[in-house]
């Protein structure tokens, strides 16, 4: 074979590396002018070249030439400093085509371009700065969402015997993390969880609430209550907060099978949806406070108890749902969305809540937001879950009919 190449008789070894490096160079030409097309200031140049257009057409000298600064100017939005650079330098030479064409008075050239460096200068400069800032967002939005993973941290799809769904939405989205709040863990005294909404907005709130958060993931191991749980938060906040700050929330725990703890601590009441489909609100039997404010009421909150059957399900929210308000200043309609979606997924459910919670505001959440959704999946699905794939058969498995649970009047 090395014979054969050394004497010319068989090239066809090298044929396939000259075809690799040549398809390796086109690749890079290609890269390399998509590149150039991404960067390329397309609009100014459009500007300059309609300028350029209208001179042409209607010879009116000086009239269009002041106009050739859009250019630049235009590209200091949107391109870095070399684009307008190259935008400027690109008018400044059609200027001066165009200023000699039309006959342009010297001093009067003279003048038009140097305003048009000018402000060539002067949008580089801000190019840069726009630059500069930018970065320097994306640097905070990377801590942002850093600080959010060691608050809010990921939640599985199934947590113990649930299946789980979060959605969150800050109101300041270059944040990425407000005063909502919401942790979901097993413990020794099966899974617990909650939901709450700090008063107030910025950094102050999400201090508090890593605040609750922390007390919380230590108490629900440590406290086989669930009501003693609530009283660690209430204790630990009432050394910390101000006299006007509190905290609204609900706690919930699943210590045995087919019974559900709720402490409703002056926030919105969940919605528990049954395996055959009703929903209905879980409102507290006994109105308490938020945390926080105990020591001025005297007031104690209770603990619920409800059935909670295969197939059940409980959506716990903040109020930046409920309050969101369309254009003509109308609630958006939760208990009803939830009907209109509910689904044996819940990460499906979820989804379409939030995409139409957002329709209904056009796009922008004014306040903090949070969902959270657990599912107590049946039996034959939840050994199928745990015996893997393809467990379940061909088809899909239906859930079992359970007596409605009341939870409230």
């Amino acid at each position: 074979m090395s014979q054969a190449r050394n004497h010319g008789v068989d090239h066809r070894p090298v044929r396939p590396f000259r075809n690799r490096v040549a398809g390796a160079r086109a690749s890079a030409r290609r890269r390399a002018v998509a590149q150039l097309a991404v960067g390329t200031p397309v609009l100014p140049v459009l500007v300059v070249a309609l300028v350029v257009s209208a001179d042409l057409a209607g010879g009116a000298g000086m009239i269009w030439l002041p106009l050739l600064v859009a250019g630049p100017a235009l590209a200091a939005t949107t391109n870095g400093p070399r684009g307008v650079l190259g935008v400027g330098f690109l008018a400044a030479a059609l200027g001066v085509t165009l200023g000699i064409r039309d006959g342009v008075p010297g001093r009067e050239l003279i003048a038009g371009l140097a305003a048009l460096v000018a402000v060539t200068l002067a949008s580089g400069l801000a190019s840069a700065l726009r630059g500069r800032r930018e970065r320097v967002l994306a640097a905070v939005r990377s801590v942002a969402e850093t600080a959010q993973h060691a608050l809010l941290r990921p939640v599985p799809s199934t947590v113990g015997p649930f299946q789980v769904a979060v959605r969150y939405s800050a109101a300041a989205a270059e944040a990425r993390i407000g005063g909502d709040l919401y942790a979901l863990i097993p413990t020794p005294h099966g899974v617990r969880l909650i939901v709450g909404d700090v008063r107030g907005k910025g950094l102050p709130a999400v201090g508090t609430a890593a605040l609750v958060l922390g007390v919380f993931r230590e108490a629900a191991h440590d406290e086989a209550d669930l009501l003693a749980v609530v009283d660690r938060i209430e204790r630990s906040l009432a050394r910390n907060l101000g006299h006007d700050d509190f905290v609204t929330a609900v706690v919930a725990g699943y210590p045995r099978a087919g019974h559900l703890e709720v402490v409703n601590c002056g926030h919105n009441p969940p919605l528990l949806v049954s395996a055959s489909g009703s929903i209905s609100a879980v409102e507290p039997a006994h109105p308490a406070p938020p945390l926080g404010l105990r020591a001025l009421t005297g007031h104690a909150p209770a603990l619920q108890v409800l059935p909670f059957a295969d197939g059940d399900q409980l959506l716990l929210y903040t109020d930046g749902v409920t309050e969101a308000r369309d254009g003509g200043r109308a609630f958006y309609p939760l208990a009803q969305g939830l009907e209109r979606h509910v689904s044996h997924e819940p990460s499906h459910t979820l989804g379409a809540l939030h995409d139409e919670l957002l329709a209904h505001v056009g796009g922008r959440l004014h306040d903090d937001a949070a969902l959270l959704l657990i599912r107590k999946p049946t039996a034959r699905l939840a050994e199928a879950e745990s015996s893997g794939p393809g467990a379940l058969g061909p088809g899909p498995a239906a859930p079992a009919p359970v007596p409605e649970a009341k939870c409230c009047p």
